[in-house]
């Protein structure tokens, strides 16, 4: 199954709504997003990374068949890390381990090298998020370690891993 990424539409509120309304996807985000998630939210997010600016925030909806199945950003930090990138995503359940996800990372990283002066790229996913850790392995991200009680998520303290990816590993 072969995914695109693309700018985001209003018209995605309600697919975006659905996918972020289970509770198995946002146990493995950060917090702060409201749950159960309403069209309405997905009509905010949308039209804040519409009106974002383009060279910090780099966010597309992951689709499928041009349906919004999820989300992928890369955000630019700041001062001495301003040529650094941070790396977030889900998808929809029904979609997880079809391939989708590494497909959908590798064109955003290639998409942000090829068009900022972004020259490194990571991910903090969840230790305990093996399928998470996976898909940005098999992206080509290297693992750099392990963030030791690097979060509090759902009461419990937990471990981080930290993934890289280079421009100058991705070629071409």
């Amino acid at each position: 199954m072969h995914c695109k990424i693309r700018k985001w539409k209003l018209s995605d509120a309600k697919a975006l709504s659905d996918t972020l309304s289970s509770g198995k996807i946002q146990q493995n985000l950060r917090d702060g997003l409201p749950f159960p998630y309403t069209e309405q939210d997905g009509k905010d997010y949308i039209s804040s990374v519409l009106s974002a600016d383009t060279d910090i925030t780099f966010a597309f909806a992951i689709t499928v068949q041009d349906k919004a199945i999820g989300s992928i950003s890369v955000l630019r930090q700041s001062n001495i890390h301003r040529q650094t990138a941070e790396l977030g995503y889900y998808i929809a359940e029904e979609y997880w381990g079809k391939g989708i996800m590494t497909d959908a990372v590798r064109q955003i990283c290639r998409y942000v090298f090829d068009n900022s002066d972004i020259i490194r790229i990571y991910a903090e996913p969840f230790a305990f998020n093996t399928a998470s850790c996976r898909v940005l392995e098999k992206a080509g991200f290297q693992y750099e370690g392990t963030l030791r009680s690097n979060a509090v998520k759902n009461g419990r303290i937990i471990d981080m891993k930290l993934y890289s990816l280079l421009k100058s590993e991705i070629g071409g």
